[in-house]
């Protein structure tokens, strides 16, 4: 046979075995090959991400599920919402009954803000503990003990008991609130979808909770029984246990996110090796997020607490002054909701520069101007410049602290507000010692000394 045959036969066998053999398939992006499938992978994370998320099921079927989520997100939402709203009842309530506190116990002011002192040490254990509590037992059941404080609490402030124990109703109420808080926040902080937004509504219903509480405080103040005002935050406070229960159903916050469609944090394998405490404070960005919060929740606090107090005595205002702080958290209120616009405008960091300045002004007002009404309508803006902030803070947490430490971060950074007013007594306590304990008096100590150097 020729060389020009041999090949022609060959050829055609050739021909023949391609169209016998199994066709290839390409190495498209939806079917990648053995080899590439692991490394394209690694490399695009974003494909692995979506092909976890998207179900195994018919188009169809996706905006169902879509749906269904959204729905489980809300009400999850919502119950954060509650939970924070009971946080600012809780504080909106002592400002109109600290005077009937005072006068039923017969205390002085000092005396008085140990319900502050010892709220502040129930809030730092809390958010202290909050660490381990969470990890031990995850954000479901945490959420719901920290409520279940609170049901504690109320129940022993509402029969009007000796002050030792309405004190020790305000250190377990403290101790609850922080766990909520930190669970609500962390909560929301970790969503990603809207989480700017739903922030800054989870602070406004605290706000709203602040608003509505001194309302029914003032009535409760000026009656006989007007430690029934606990019974009422008591009622409230259980709903919030059974509400908890229901929606969180005693889960991790990774099993509550996976619920709404969110996958959870990925942990870094060396996190897994070191307590989180000490990755805590290791972080510089920790210390200065919770050093401003120390600062403003205590202008906050001192701020709703006192202004009914400082109306009544400086300004000579009535029983009705507690409408005051009602004002104050109005403000507060708003200015959460109807400033994101200017939070979005000018900028979450930079926003806070004006706000703090404009506070500022209105509190110089209500110092210097005698005018009750002036007064009165300045510590509402002053509720209004001091609202965003706080969720901004949050927010800004949640962008630069690691995930799987942010439920422990933001508990400290809320926890560490709550001693300021804490600090200033400490101060005041330090201070007196530096005075000069002696009974002689200025002039007879001058003649004295004269009469001294006068000898020969």
């Amino acid at each position: 046979m020729s060389m020009e045959n041999q090949t022609g036969a060959s050829t055609l066998e050739d021909v023949k075995d391609a169209e016998t053999a199994t066709p290839t398939t390409p190495n498209t992006p939806e079917t990648p090959s053995k080899a590439g499938s692991v490394a394209e992978m690694v490399e695009e994370p974003e494909l692995l991400s979506k092909e976890r998320a998207t179900p195994d099921v018919s188009p169809e079927f996706l905006p169902t599920l879509t749906n269904k989520y959204r729905l489980k997100a809300n009400i999850q939402f919502f119950a954060a919402c509650w939970s924070l709203f009971l946080a600012g009842w809780n504080d909106g309530t002592n400002g109109p009954l600290l005077p009937r506190i005072r006068e039923v116990y017969h205390v002085s002011y000092a005396v008085v803000s140990l319900i502050f002192v010892f709220s502040c040490i129930g809030f730092v254990s809390g958010a202290t503990a909050n660490v381990w509590l969470t990890d031990r037992f995850g954000l479901g059941k945490v959420m719901v003990l920290g409520a279940m404080c609170q049901v504690v609490g109320y129940a022993l402030e509402s029969p009007a008991p000796p002050f030792e124990v309405l004190v020790l109703g305000y250190l377990i109420n403290g101790f609850g609130l922080a766990l909520q808080d930190a669970g609500a926040n962390s909560y929301v902080a970790s969503l990603k979808e809207g989480a700017s937004t739903k922030m800054s509504l989870l602070h406004a219903v605290y706000g709203l909770g602040a608003l509505c509480s001194p309302l029914v405080a003032t009535q409760f103040a000026q009656l006989p029984r007007w430690s029934f005002h606990y019974l009422t935050s008591l009622g409230v406070a259980l709903s919030n246990v059974v509400l908890l229960s229901l929606v969180f159903r005693f889960k991790t916050q990774d099993q509550c996110l996976a619920e709404i469609g969110q996958e959870p944090v990925v942990h870094p394998e060396d996190s897994l090796d070191n307590s989180k405490y000490k990755q805590m404070f290791n972080l510089k960005e920790l210390h200065l997020l919770a050093f401003f919060i120390f600062i403003y929740v205590g202008v906050e606090v001192t701020v709703g607490g006192w202004i009914v107090t400082y109306v009544i005595d400086v300004r000579d205002g009535g029983p009705s002054s507690g409408y005051i702080s009602a004002g104050f958290f109005g403000g507060l209120t708003l200015g959460r909701v109807a400033l994101l616009w200017v939070n979005k405008t000018v900028g979450e960091r930079y926003v806070i520069f004006l706000y703090v300045a404009l506070a500022i002004g209105l509190e110089l007002v209500v110092w210097l101007v005698s005018s009750l009404i002036a007064g009165a309508v300045a510590v509402s803006f002053v509720g209004m410049m001091l609202g965003p902030i706080y969720p901004i803070v949050m927010n800004h947490s949640g962008r630069i602290l690691p995930p799987w430490l942010l439920n422990a971060c933001i508990g400290w950074i809320a926890g560490i507000g709550q001693p300021l007013l804490v600090a200033m007594m400490g101060f005041l306590f330090f201070l007196w010692l530096l005075v000069p304990n002696s009974n002689r008096r200025a002039d007879e100590a001058a003649k004295e000394a004269k009469e001294t150097s006068a000898e020969p």
